[in-house]
């Protein structure tokens, strides 16, 4: 299984937002039921971290991601985007089948 990587672009924005939450803050990326298609992502900021999370990052800008949400994001990259449509997190996920016009939710 490979692990999700976090592009630079990603990272920086994911600093920025860190930024102005408490020091220990990190983002913690899961998996939940629901959406449109089936599962969605979701995104919180934390000051927590479990034993067993994964935490992907560097300097300033961690990522979280739980051990059940992880098979989910094998050799998924999470990216930061800037587009027509607005600036926001995109995951590029292998593992999908379909995934929704907004790309936040997605079917296996």
């Amino acid at each position: 299984m490979e692990n999700p990587v976090v592009t630079d672009k990603a990272l920086k924005q994911i600093e920025k937002i860190l930024a102005k939450e408490a020091d220990s803050s990190k983002l913690r990326i899961s998996i939940l039921g629901g959406g449109c298609s089936g599962f969605q992502y979701k995104y919180d900021i934390v000051t927590n971290r479990n034993d067993d999370d994964l935490v992907l990052g560097r300097d300033n800008a961690f990522v979280l991601i739980d051990p059940t949400s992880l098979p989910f994001l094998e050799n998924a990259t999470i990216d930061f985007v800037n587009d027509i449509a607005g600036s926001a997190f995109k995951i590029t996920n292998p593992n999908t089948a379909a995934e929704c016009g907004c790309g936040v939710s997605f079917s296996m």
